[in-house]
């Protein structure tokens, strides 16, 4: 049986307290901070409760602003043209480096400081081609774009909910939750191992051919382990990792994982536009105008609205490494409450240690195996990346952390300047080789370390 809560957090608080990065900062809210008992919502029982935030409710210091909200800051200006850089040169221009549209947030003390979209949500046709200008679609502040791996942390947050509710042990085999992850080795992976990437399982898993969906998530849980991986021991970047998270997620809680995302996660936290396959619960008005596209030459056809990732497509768009679509408040309005300890709005959603374990380094002095990007250091939460400066530019430091997508999201929170950084971007859009998203990232960052 999965040991206790309380007993495992502790544990698992102390193996990493010699070497904290400085993450855990008391719970805020916007215009202040407030002190919050450590101990809230460490019993089970009392964690439980959806409707009932855990150790009762924090008042915040100073009411927060209402939804949509901007004080624009002297510097969002500077965001916008930096951002514009990387939009095609001209309307007739067919490739990019860059991405053809932009949204960016950023909240510091908790308060809207930039808010601003560029280029285009839609671009391009299938093929590609590129479309007639009254064809194309204009990004706007609410457009509403494919997070890919970003998806992961917010799988991470519903699996560390159950940890808070004592359903599932860090420490636990993932075995003893899923009968199905059989394979040499896999009986020493843990669930922390599964949020850490440190598990040893691959990037991804081989779903194609299969007859049905049970076969599909089947041959994801059969998937074995990188040839010589020792679980624990070294960081690989794992997309297998957290779909099987996502299933621990299903399992315990007894909900499909899209309901349990909007149960646990969106419903509490207000976000009416975020979720798995965007096309069922957006009208026909809003997918028109506010969906971001991505590829226009995949096998599918032009992309918009459905998942980019192929795996989470065949696994029918939800799963617990991508298929999430949101807009920026929302992106951002996650980061706000990571920032704030796992509080929103004077309600507890996550316990305060659990808030804290999350964003402190669980890979210390361990190697990371990273092809993709070799100056990629292990530096992890459990659900999140540390200190990458290939993202966050100089805004990276032991305590800033966020995680990036591959369609061309990312979502940066600096605690020390209390910032959130949301910058949403179709660079799959029309062809995922043309762009890298990494520069336009690393120079709104350095704009922001240098402003702030």
């Amino acid at each position: 049986m999965p040991v206790a809560r309380r007993a495992l957090l502790g544990a698992g608080l102390a193996a990493v307290a010699a070497t904290a990065t400085g993450c855990a900062r008391p719970a805020s809210t916007p215009g202040g901070s407030v002190r919050v008992d450590p101990t809230a919502g460490a019993e089970p029982a009392r964690a439980a409760a959806v409707t009932g935030p855990a150790g009762g409710p924090v008042p915040p210091a100073t009411p927060p602003p209402a939804p949509g909200t901007v004080s624009p800051a002297p510097y969002a200006g500077q965001v916008t043209a930096i951002l514009r850089r990387y939009l095609p040169a001209t309307a007739q221009t067919l490739r990019h480096s860059g991405f053809p549209g932009a949204v960016a947030l950023v909240r510091v003390d908790g308060r809207t400081t930039v808010h601003t979209a560029v280029g285009e949500a839609l671009r391009y046709g299938a093929g590609p081609t590129l479309l007639p200008a009254g064809q194309r679609v204009a990004t706007r502040p609410d457009s509403i774009f494919d997070l890919a791996s970003i998806t992961k942390v917010y799988t991470s947050i519903l699996l560390l909910q159950q940890v808070d509710r004592g359903r599932v042990a860090l420490d636990a085999p993932v075995a003893s939750y899923l009968p199905g992850f059989t394979g040499a080795g896999k009986s020493g992976v843990t669930v922390a191992m599964l949020l850490s990437h440190t598990s040893g399982l691959p990037v991804g898993a081989t779903v194609t051919g299969l007859p049905d969906n049970t076969a599909r998530w089947n041959a994801v849980l059969a998937t074995p382990l990188v040839s010589g991986a020792t679980p624990g021991s070294t960081f690989r970047y794992s997309s297998v990792g957290l779909m099987v998270a996502g299933k621990i997620v299903e399992k315990v809680a007894g909900q499909p994982l899209d309901q349990a995302l909007r149960t646990y996660l969106t419903g509490p936290l207000g976000l009416t536009d975020t979720g798995f396959r965007p096309t069922t619960w957006l009208s026909a008005a809003a997918r028109a105008s506010r969906l971001a596209a991505t590829d226009a030459r995949s096998s599918r056809g032009l992309l918009r609205g459905v998942v980019h990732d192929d795996v989470a497509n065949h696994l029918g768009g939800i799963a617990g490494h991508a298929g999430i679509f949101a807009s920026a408040a929302d992106v951002a309005t996650l980061g706000q409450f990571l920032l704030d300890g796992g509080v929103h709005r004077r309600r507890r959603l996550l316990a305060t240690d659990t808030a804290r374990l999350m964003v402190t380094n669980a890979n210390t002095g361990k190697p990371a195996v990273d092809p993709e990007r070799p100056n990629r250091t292990s530096a992890h939460g459990l659900g999140v990346v540390l200190d990458q400066p290939w993202f966050m530019g100089r805004l990276s430091g032991p305590g800033t952390f966020g995680h990036t997508g591959f369609a061309g999201p990312s979502l940066l929170v600096d605690p020390e300047r209390r910032l959130v950084l949301a910058l949403l971007t179709n660079r799959a859009h029309p062809n995922w080789s043309w762009a890298d998203p990494d520069p336009a990232r690393v120079a709104v960052a350095n704009a922001l370390a240098d402003a702030l």
